[in-house]
């Protein structure tokens, strides 16, 4: 692993820790995990392999990233103040993005210090064709990951109720009857 793999990755995970304080969410909560994993997607996938059994390691790892990161935005807390959305990640939705993010990491230093040729093995053993299967479909993971999620909170901010304090509009006084 490079440094930009170490930076890129420990962004994601820190991603989470800036939600853990509530906060508004705008442009900015949907654009900064985008970017990062477009920047991801860009810099680390060439190809979608789709020899032997590729197509089946992306798309399972691709529906553990979707699973992670509907439940991921499912468990964030979201309430209305003010007109505005607040949003703050529960303990079960910051623990989930850690473990997709997590695992990411683990697997990457896994494999660089002394498990390549268990992947190896197990890629020969279940046709899966190299190094680049692999890459794509942890990219792909991370991608659907944070996609799902951020579809998931968009989704669920349309039916946060008005505020609870919030009073209704002032109706008009009928003529005469002002004060």
């Amino acid at each position: 692993m490079d440094t930009t793999t170490w930076i890129i990755d420990i962004a994601l995970i820190l991603i989470v820790f800036r939600q853990l304080r509530e906060g508004p969410l705008g442009p900015r909560s949907y654009l900064l995990p985008l970017a990062i994993v477009t920047f991801v997607g860009f810099s680390y996938l060439d190809t979608v392999p789709t020899d032997g059994n590729d197509l089946v390691l992306i798309g399972v790892l691709m529906g553990i990233g979707a699973a992670l990161g509907i439940a991921g935005g499912v468990f964030t807390r979201m309430r209305r103040l003010d007109g505005h959305i607040l949003i703050k990640a529960g303990a079960v939705s910051a623990m989930l993005w850690i473990l997709g993010m997590g695992a990411r990491l683990g697997f990457q230093l896994w494999v660089d210090h002394g498990g390549a040729g268990t992947v190896a093995r197990f890629s020969a053993d279940h046709r899966i064709t190299g190094s680049e299967a692999w890459v794509a479909a942890l990219v792909l993971m991370a991608l659907t990951e944070v996609v799902t999620r951020l579809a998931t909170i968009y989704a669920r901010s349309r039916m946060v109720p008005a505020d609870p304090g919030a009073t209704a509009a002032p109706r008009p006084v009928p003529a005469g009857r002002e004060y």
